[in-house]
């Protein structure tokens, strides 16, 4: 119910965003420049903080690691 709440308060606010711009009204301080950077620097913080949050194995001994790691929970859910 509160995801079906949020897209329609999301939407109501697209609409009226719209009608003010259909109207030669800006409704946002922003020039479109500044929205492209700052969209741009969220996307830049999302994917450097995805990156940071993944195991990324890139030697040799951190990849057997991972490999001795998946066996023993393969042995453990097998004894389960």
């Amino acid at each position: 119910m509160q995801q079906a709440m949020t897209r329609l308060a999301v939407l109501g606010i697209l609409l009226v965003n719209q009608t003010l711009v259909a109207f030669g009204w800006n409704p946002l301080p922003f020039s479109e420049e500044e929205i492209y950077e700052g969209v741009s620097a969220v996307v830049l913080a999302a994917v450097a903080v995805w990156n940071w949050w993944k195991n990324n194995s890139v030697t040799k001994e951190a990849q057997e690691a991972d490999r001795i790691l998946k066996a023993s929970k393969d042995d453990k859910a097998r004894w389960k």
